[in-house]
């Protein structure tokens, strides 16, 4: 029997998963990279609430969902991936929310702007530098993780999240 506190996981992350893809036209061409700072919003609270793999579960999704229907490109897998996973994992250990903030910026801005790089020369077969996604990913991932830290910090306050669904 599915427990209930597995359907509201899942409830939250179809949710999430949906607000990124029909967000997705909110992103900012930077170059090969397209600016997607919903992204990065929605990896760290997806982090926080849920955990590192329904984080990096729902990056995936909403990255090839994306890539499917034009709205983003196949660089959108490593930079979302990379963030969302730190993100959650940090959180997880720590508890502490400015953490996941700082595994969404790193694990995106650096990690997942390095792994971009084999793939926009090999995969698509543009040119680019080796640190060449990392000012645009990394100013994506500040984007998106702020708005998500002032809004976690703000739900905490007003008792909008419990201890149960940030234990994941």
């Amino acid at each position: 029997m599915i427990e209930l506190a597995n359907i509201k996981k899942l409830a939250q992350a179809g949710t999430l998963i949906a607000l990124g893809v029909v967000c997705s036209s909110l992103s900012i061409p930077l170059g090969l990279a397209k600016v997607y700072p919903i992204q990065h919003f929605i990896n760290v609270l997806a982090g926080v609430t849920l955990g590192p793999a329904y984080a990096v579960s729902m990056a995936f999704i909403t990255s090839l969902i994306r890539v499917t229907i034009g709205t983003g490109t196949i660089l959108a897998f490593p930079g979302s991936m990379c963030g969302a996973f730190l993100s959650g994992l940090l959180y997880k250990y720590t508890k502490k929310i400015p953490a996941a903030f700082l595994g969404e910026l790193f694990g995106t801005g650096i990690i997942g702007a390095l792994l971009a790089y084999p793939m926009a020369t090999l995969i698509m077969s543009k040119k680019a530098a080796l640190f060449g996604f990392v000012i645009p990913f990394g100013l994506s991932s500040f984007a998106g993780a702020t708005i998500s830290l002032l809004l976690i910090v703000t739900f905490n306050r007003i008792k909008i999240f419990n201890n149960e669904s940030q234990d994941a």
